[in-house]
This record gives C-alpha cells, structure tokens and sequence, in this order.
C-alpha cells in the first residue's frame, strides 16, 4: 500500500487584544487596564507605595499636527472618592507643564526623573496648579491650556514635540489618585492624532480585583540585548508576566513590602523595535490598595520608556512553529 508523507503543524496563539486608536490618548491607556496613576504627599511612608512621592509624565505631539491641545487631569484634588487617605486629608499634590529645550528626555537625561538629587524640571514653566482637598475638583477634571504644540521640544528620531508633566507630593501623607487625556476639547476627551504619551518610573494603582489583568509597555530599541526590571512595593500580590510576540510568559521576581527586587530578562533580535507586555496578575487573596512602581532599563544601565500606546501595538504571542514530518512506513 502507498502511504504519502504528511506532515502535523501544532500551533498555539495567544491574543492580548487589539490597541484602541484613542488609547494613547488617556493615561494610563485603555490597553493597560490601570485604574489611576499615584503620587502621595512628601510625608507620606513610602511602605504605602511611593518611593520618592513625584513622578514625570511626558506627551508626544506628531509635528505635522498645528492645532492647539489640552492636557486634562482627571481629579486631581487629594480627598474624596478615589484617594487613599491616611488618618485626615491634608495632602498637596503640585503640577507643573514644560515644554522647550531641556524637556527631551532623549537629549537631557536628567528629565525622566530617575537621578536623585538632579533637576528633572528641565524646561520652560508653562502652566502650573497646586491641588488639595477642593470638592469642585474630585471625580472631575480641570484642564492645563490651550498650548501651542511650536512650544514643545523637538525630538528628531520620533518627528514630535514633547512637553512633560511633573506631578510632585509637596505636602501631606495621603495618596492623590488621578489620571489624563491629551484632547484638542477643553471640555470634552477628543484624541490629537497620533499623540502618544510616556514615562520612566511608573507608579500606578492596582484594581482591587483578584481577576482583573493590568499591563504596561516598555519599548525595546535598537541595540538592547536584555534588560533589568525593577519593582517596588508589589506586595508578594501575584506574578508579573513579562510577555511579546516571541515570549509566552517569563515570571518576574517581585517585590514585597517596601522594598526593590529586581530580574534580567533576555531579548530576542526580533523584539527588537517594539514593546513587551508586563501583565500583572493578582493572586486570589485580595490585597486592597495595592501601589506599585517599576522601572526598566538596557544592559548599559539607561533607562526605557513605558508607552500608553505601546509602540508596535500590543504584543501578540506567535510562538515558532514546530514542523514534525512523519516517515513513510517501511514494507
């Protein structure tokens, strides 16, 4: 009897999702399931999870977009709904708009916030509020504008203009909860096109949810060949997942109370020019309130960016295909 030969593909794919074309629009993104962003005032512990009670957000405006926009903060007042508080509301929570020369964080590295002790306020000031317990602002937004988008810093490699938001805890213990959206609308969240927004030190709020998935997306550039995640304060809640189109799931070491742990992870050539996914999954005995700070960086030490939109979109699991051929039968 003739017996061809034929061959058995197995294959797996894993899909996160698709990105939404306004998620890099609010901050956190749409994509990364992040209820808030936190920053607790200077007198706060940083057991509570906020290791210098500051934190530096930059947005990206494509060049070719010469519209003014809007930088719209979703309650930033520290007291009400959203807020942890600690004991009584007595927090201060300052932020501050720059744009100009000194802002790229490509071009001065003090600007992404992560060296102690240097000036991360480069830049031209070009609005700036301080919030405390105002009612009028809680579950509500107040919006930093209309700013010309000729006033940011130009940044050749992306052809965008960057402006930066400094969110500083400059008085209180308790923690401010808020979040963004970079809108062309005062009023309403109407996306700038192909505006995108970014950070380095990522210090976020968890969902007190034993179910619920959030992510976040450092991009991989030219020349990394493995990088050094760093995370603080995650509490012993869960894993961390570090995911892309050619890793699976590589399990994170993590932090526990008030402390850095940190892993190295290796990168493919192939994720080269695109992001990875660090999924957080909650363990099922529910720790409530939980903050969390990450950072990453290259094998040199330099640190990488976390994007709303993750730059390549969201990582898609395609595994390499296995190719078993099975040998004609003898006789």
């Amino acid at each position: 009897m003739k017996v061809t030969n034929f061959i058995i593909i197995s294959v797996v794919i894993l899909c996160f999702g698709i990105t939404s074309p306004v998620s890099g629009q609010a901050v956190p993104g749409v994509d990364e399931n992040i209820p808030f962003l936190v920053t607790f005032g200077r007198q706060g512990e940083t057991s509570w999870g906020d290791d210098d009670f500051y934190q530096v957000w930059f947005f990206s405006i494509p060049q070719d977009f010469n519209q003014q926009f809007y930088i719209r903060v979703f309650d930033p007042d520290c007291g009400g709904e959203h807020d942890e508080i600690q004991g009584e509301f007595n927090s201060r929570t300052q932020f501050s708009v720059y744009g100009g020369a000194g802002v790229d964080p490509d071009a001065n590295e003090e600007s992404r916030g992560l060296l102690k002790g240097m000036n991360y306020k480069g830049g031209t000031l070009l609005a700036s509020r301080v919030f405390g317990g105002e009612p009028v602002y809680d579950n509500k937004y107040y919006t930093f504008g209309p700013f010309n988008p000729t006033s940011g810093d130009f940044n050749n490699k992306w052809k965008v203009r960057i402006f930066k938001v400094v969110i500083e805890g400059i008085a209180g213990d308790d923690g401010n909860l808020y979040r963004f959206f970079l809108s062309r609308d005062p009023d309403n969240d109407v996306p700038v096109e192909g505006g995108n927004a970014f950070t380095y030190e990522y210090t976020f709020r968890m969902w007190n949810n034993t179910m619920s998935v959030s992510h976040i997306y450092p991009y991989v550039d030219t020349g990394v060949i493995f990088i050094r995640q760093k995370n603080y304060d995650w509490d012993d809640d869960g894993h961390i997942l570090v995911v892309s189109r050619y890793k699976q799931g590589i399990k994170a070491i993590i932090s526990n109370e008030d402390n850095w742990e940190e892993s190295r992870i290796t990168i493919d050539p192939a994720e080269i020019g695109a992001s990875l996914d660090f999924q957080f999954h909650k363990k099922q005995t529910l720790v409530k309130n939980n903050n969390v700070v990450i950072t990453t960086e290259n094998q040199y030490g330099e640190a990488m960016p976390f994007y709303s939109t993750p730059i390549g979109g969201v990582p898609v699991y395609q595994p390499r295909v296995g190719v078993t051929k099975i040998p004609k039968p003898k006789g």
